[in-house]
């Protein structure tokens, strides 16, 4: 959630004064897409949902209960808004966003983001998009840029590392939830891309 907001308003429609809000920690899963935002973002009025401002600029004048926890919310909904609509809108956005609107490439990304459990393979992955395993794999490497099974692992070890992060669970637990077989498995894979180990990252969370 945003640590602070100081938000002020267009004072009137051609006269225009930011609003800021800061984020104090990032989830693992997310660093794919900062890492490809670029440092700032400027969109024309008419390319997004430029209403959200407008409720936000009526809204800081407000004081109302429970305004901070709104006000929160609704800059939540604007960095969001912004975010999608350049996403759609410039060439700059990643590659790995654009795949997935593609038929073949779109169903296994899905597949992999909203179920990393599974014993994916390059060849279950391609039954999911329709087509041979060849096929799949040249597709999948042209559009995202890396081959379908470095993705897997990229996705579930970041799915990993936000649960180390944020929950108690054991790192049995987590091999599970991410689709490794085994806490020994995890650990290596997580020591090997990540260059820590599971207990490591965890740990560093706490103290952070």
């Amino acid at each position: 959630m945003p640590s602070s907001a100081e938000p002020s308003c267009w004072s009137s429609p051609s006269s225009r004064a930011p609003s800021r809000s800061t984020y104090a920690t990032t989830a693992a899963v997310g660093d794919r897409l900062l890492r490809a935002l670029p440092p700032v973002v400027v969109l024309a009025r008419e390319s997004w949902s430029a209403d959200l401002v407008d409720l936000l600029c009526a809204e800081v004048q407000r004081d109302a209960p429970g305004q901070d926890v709104f006000l929160d919310r609704l800059l939540d909904l604007v960095v969001l808004a912004a975010v999608r609509a350049w996403l759609a809108t410039d060439d700059r956005a990643p590659a790995w966003h654009r795949a997935g609107a593609d038929r073949v490439v779109g169903p296994a990304l899905t597949a992999v983001h909203e179920r990393p459990e599974q014993p994916w393979t390059v060849a279950s992955l391609a039954a999911e998009a329709g087509v041979s395993r060849a096929a799949f794999a040249r597709r999948f490497t042209e559009l995202v840029g890396e081959p379908p099974g470095q993705y897997l692992t990229s996705w579930r070890l970041a799915v990993a590392a936000d649960l180390l992060e944020r929950t108690d669970a054991t790192l049995e637990s987590v091999a599970r939830q991410v689709g490794h077989g085994s806490p020994f498995a995890l650990s290596a894979a997580f020591s090997r891309v990540r260059g820590v180990s599971p207990a490591t990252h965890r740990a560093r969370a706490r103290v952070g």
